[in-house]
């Protein structure tokens, strides 16, 4: 990844205000250095149309700087070729090369470098200085080493930040899609609950309501027969609608549904697997079983969660309820370091508790500890 044209595809984008900003910063440092190395330049044994020829030169690849993000190696290029005989565009080379590093594979940068280096070994004739040679060109490839440093760091810096960002979008997208999908799974097993249940009762009052249609010399008392069992059948059927509405079909071939009965065996089932249980269990009689099987499904999350996330630690059950004041259920354990989320399994029992007409809520309390806890209707 690190030897990629990290390049925005398409059309340039405009240069937003923080590329002005050192943009701006650039040109004003590049020409006060030039102004500096051409003062100093000024004492070298050369003509003055050749010094001349410097400043002019050097301070027009300053005005250049303000197109190095559009050609960056065009005019690392060019710069190449004016430090040859130029000490006023030393700067605005060295910060042209740096955009080569920063925005150009490592091949590309690597063969500018080249190109400035082989232009140094003529600007060491053009130029001579007092200096030794192998000072002059030593301190030259310390700069350029260093600039080309400087550039892949920011380079490879700026490609992780920007994987981080694409592998979070990445992670979200999936997240949603994973949730979306467990939604349509419960909505496709509901569908499937009820038609197979309701198919047979509705097509039995179907017949019966057909056939006072086609018995009008039937009598009062057959009729009110009739009207009975059509009665009885549509009760029925209301409450073989709300046993699917409260529960998703098994696979084919699992044990039967569990009950509200079978709240105690789960618990003691949690204890022999190593969790201490603490169960506060208060209802008088037994709820409809729609609204127990719910509320035996929240507990089993609560439990499941709970040896997940919390192997061994304590864990609280509270099932209290009666008839007419519906059921409240109740799992709190202390919470790992981790941030809630919002798994299959908590999305399914939002599902259920929905379906029953009751509530759900989840999250860390103040006291550190995970709450899973419901409300659902229990008729008088």
């Amino acid at each position: 990844m690190a030897g990629t044209d990290i390049r925005s595809a398409g059309r340039r984008p405009r240069r937003s205000a923080r590329d002005w900003v050192v943009d701006t910063l650039a040109f004003a440092f590049a020409v006060i250095c030039g102004f500096l190395l051409y003062e100093d330049g000024r004492h070298d044994p050369i003509s003055p149309d050749l010094l001349a020829l410097d400043f002019f030169a050097g301070m027009a690849l300053c005005l250049a700087l303000w197109f190095r993000r559009r050609w960056p190696v065009q005019l690392a290029l060019v710069a190449a070729l004016v430090s040859t005989f130029s000490d006023t565009a030393g700067v605005a080379t060295l910060l042209l090369m740096l955009t080569v590093a920063i925005h150009r594979p490592w091949r590309t940068t690597w063969m500018v470098f080249g190109v400035n280096a082989l232009c140094l070994l003529i600007y060491v004739q053009v130029r001579p200085k007092e200096d030794p040679l192998g000072i002059t060109i030593g301190f030259a490839v310390a700069f350029y080493l260093a600039t080309a440093g400087w550039g892949f760091y920011i380079r490879s810096r700026r490609q992780l930040v920007q994987t981080l960002r694409d592998r979070a979008d990445r992670a979200e997208t999936v997240a949603r899609l994973q949730a979306q999908q467990a939604q349509m799974r419960a909505r496709e097993e509901i569908a499937r609950e009820m038609h197979d249940v309701l198919g047979h009762r509705l097509s039995l009052l179907s017949v019966h309501a057909g056939a006072l249609a086609y018995r009008p010399d039937a009598t009062t008392r057959e009729v009110a027969g009739a009207a009975e069992i059509i009665r009885a059948s549509a009760h029925q059927a209301l409450q073989d609608l709300r046993e699917v509405i409260g529960v998703l079909r098994a696979p084919v071939g699992e044990l039967p549904q569990p009950t509200f009965a079978d709240l105690p065996v789960l618990v003691e089932d949690s204890r022999r697997a190593g969790l201490p249980v603490d169960l506060h269990f208060d209802a008088t009689g037994s709820p409809p079983d729609h609204v127990g099987r719910t509320a035996y499904r929240i507990v089993q999350e609560g439990l499941t969660n709970a040896l997940k996330h919390a192997p061994g630690e304590p864990v609280q059950i509270r099932v209290v309820g009666a008839p007419g004041n519906g059921l409240s259920v109740e799992v709190k354990n202390p919470a790992d370091g981790r941030r809630p989320g919002e798994g299959q399994g908590l999305i399914g029992l939002h599902e259920r508790a929905q379906l029953v007409d009751g509530r759900l809520e989840h999250g860390r309390t103040s006291e550190g500890e995970f709450r899973l806890a419901a409300w659902l209707p229990w008729p008088a």
